[in-house]
This record gives structure tokens, C-alpha cells and sequence, in this order.
């Protein structure tokens, strides 16, 4: 779907922290890649309807906002170029904006001319994926350009894997079909920490998470699930993996259980190194939607446009919404 403007409604935050905070949205999916918001005390009784306190256009598409503090950082199309918009996230105010040319989106991809992948805000710094593999970081307080890198290479529905920011370094996969590097960069410097060659890039993100006492990466690839470790790009478990027609799926991490795509699978040590074994293959997720986990249960949008709920951990269903809701929602 495409993106015409972002609406934020009264959100009453700080100023910008230099860490996450409870209220801060940074990144693809939230502070935690999981789909859930932190620090949200309900209220008593709902309004019959939301106050709108401003609107804006800042381009066209995909790409989710982020929010950090009280600034919204929109990363969108605007003609020929690919823009990074900061704005006021009280006011609706554009505080600066970062432009580049952009190649045009040709083909069956061109119903979505804009950006697919989401901004990361983190360590005063932004990062973003353009649709044609431009790699930018810019300065999160003044939109100052740090360094950008021009892959020159996409997948065949151009990019929509949405960098993440850990521990000094912007992770990102860049290429095309078949091609693609998974590679680190310095935050600060654009040098690349650590790179890993071996599959072309998904239309998914990766999650970041501990499991045998690693920190590591567990991203989809073009035709694999894997985990990469955090601190030198090492190949920690790999298995072949298609959730579909090709891979769009965010990875769910419960303990040492990953769910990708309505398929589990068990991250266990054999012997001196991990493995993936799978535990169950259940009702997949519409291929543009990744369930929401919460005590035990996902939530998600079936391949039928229905909502539905599967027990994460044996793949039954639990139940199913019989009134079609879409498929491109996020939960």
C-alpha cells in the first residue's frame, strides 16, 4: 500500500534520549522487532473517536515511521529522490530532511515506487535502505549525512529489508537474486566490521537475539533461516527455508523457539555447535504479515485475509476471524 503522510496522534513525549525509552518506537516492528508497545497503560474507557492533532505529507511508501523522543523520522519518495523527513512529533514541524537521487521502480514493483524498508533510529544515529540498495546513515539530530554506501544491486522486488542498529554497527543485506551480503558497518565510520556471503537477500527482517549464550542475528535469506553472530558475522545454524512464494516474514523468538512464516523450529547444541530442528509447520500468515506473540499465542493475518490465532507452541489453531480484514496489516 502506499504511504501518503503520517498521522500521530497526541503523544506528549520528551525530548530525544540517548537510549531507547519505554515510549520510543526506533525501528522496524518497535523497540524490540516484536510488534508489541511498551510502557501503554490503557485507558479506563476509549474515546468514541481519536483527536487528530496534525497531518502531513511527507511522500510515498511502505516504510513504517519511527519514533524516538519527540521525533518522527519518515523515510518515503518524493519525485526522483528518496527522502528522510524528521519532524516534531507534537507539532507535525519538518525539523530537517535528508534527499538523494533515487533510481526509478520499474516492472511489477512500480505500483510501490517508494521505500519498503523502515528507518532504524539508535546511538544518534538514523539508518535507511533504499529501494535500490542505498545505504544511508545520518546524524539523528541534524540529519547531517555520516556516510552512505551505494550497493548498485537489488532483488527482484527491490529492497525491503529493514536495517537494524546494535552495539556500534548498522547491519544491513544488501544485493540481489542469488548475490547477497549480510554485511556490519561501523556507525560512525561506514567501514565494514564483518560481511557474509552466501544467499541472495529476503523481503523480511532480522531479529536480534541471545540464544547459547550468543548474541546473534536470526534473519531470513533468500531461500534460508539462519543466525549470524552479532560480534563477527559468523555462521552460527542454517536451514532451508521457504515461507512461501519467496521469503517476507519477520522472525518471531520465543526462548530458543524461532517462528518464521508458520514454521517453528527448536535452536538446540549438537555437539560443540547449534542446529535448527523443527517443531511444527502450522497455518502460515499472509506472506506480507508477522504474527504478534503474547502468552503463548500468536496473533496474525492468514493467506485468507482473516485474523487468527495459533498456539506457538504445537501450530494448532486456535481460532479464525471468519470476516476477511486484508493482508498487509501489521499487528
Amino acid at each position: 500500500m502506499r504511504t501518503r503522510c503520517i498521522l500521530v496522534l497526541g503523544l506528549g513525549l520528551g525530548l530525544v534520549a540517548p537510549s531507547v525509552r519505554a515510549a520510543d518506537w526506533p525501528q522496524w516492528r518497535g523497540a524490540n522487532r516484536d510488534g508489541k508497545v511498551t510502557g501503554f497503560t490503557a485507558p479506563s474507557a476509549w474515546p468514541k473517536e481519536l483527536t487528530k492533532k496534525w497531518k502531513t505529507t511527507v511522500g510515498l511508501g511502505d516504510s513504517s515511521p519511527a519514533l524516538v523522543g519527540n521525533r518522527a523520522y519518515a523515510f518515503t519518495r518524493q519525485g526522483k529522490e528518496e527522502v528522510t523527513t524528521c519532524l516534531n512529533a507534537e507539532t507535525g514541524k519538518p525539523l530537517w530532511q535528508d534527499k538523494y537521487a533515487a533510481p526509478e521502480v520499474t516492472g511489477p514493483p512500480s505500483s510501490h515506487p517508494g521505500p519498503r524498508s523502515s528507518p532504524a533510529v539508535g546511538q544518534g544515529k538514523v539508518c535507511t535502505l533504499g529501494v535500490a540498495g542505498v545505504l544511508s546513515c545520518l546524524n539523528a539530530a541534524t540529519g547531517a549525512v555520516v556516510w552512505r554506501k551505494d550497493s548498485k544491486a537489488w532483488p527482484d522486488f527491490y529492497t525491503a529489508y529493514s536495517p537494524l542498529i546494535v552495539d556500534g554497527k548498522c547491519i544491513a543485506y544488501l544485493g540481489g537474486r542469488g548475490t547477497g551480503t549480510l554485511s556490519a558497518f561501523d556507525l560512525t565510520t561506514g567501514d565494514e566490521k564483518w560481511k557474509w556471503t552466501g544467499d541472495g537477500p529476503s523481503y523480511g527482517s532480522p531479529v536480534l537475539v541471545t540464544i547459547g549464550g550468543i548474541k546473534q542475528l536470526v534473519t531470513p535469506t533468500e531461500k534460508s533461516l539462519l543466525g549470524i553472530s552479532v560480534a563477527d558475522g559468523r555462521l552460527l545454524w542454517q536451514t532451508p527455508f521457504q515461507g512461501g512464494r519467496f521469503n517476507t516474514g519477520t522472525p518471531v523468538v520465543d526462548g530458543q523457539t524461532v517462528i518464521c512464516s508458520g514454521r517453528a523450529f527448536t535452536i538446540e547444541k549438537q555437539g560443540d555447535v547449534l542446529a535448527a530442528k523443527e517443531l511444527w509447520k502450522g497455518e502460515a500468515p499472509s506472506q506480507f504479515n508477522t504474527p504478534v506473540l503474547r502468552d503463548g499465542l500468536l496473533y496474525g493475518l492468514s493467506g485468507r485475509r482473516n485474523l487468527f490465532c495459533v498456539d506457538a507452541k504445537t501450530g494448532a489453531v486456535a481460532w479464525t476471524d471468519p470476516t476477511p480484514r486484508g493482508e498487509c496489516g501489521a499487528i
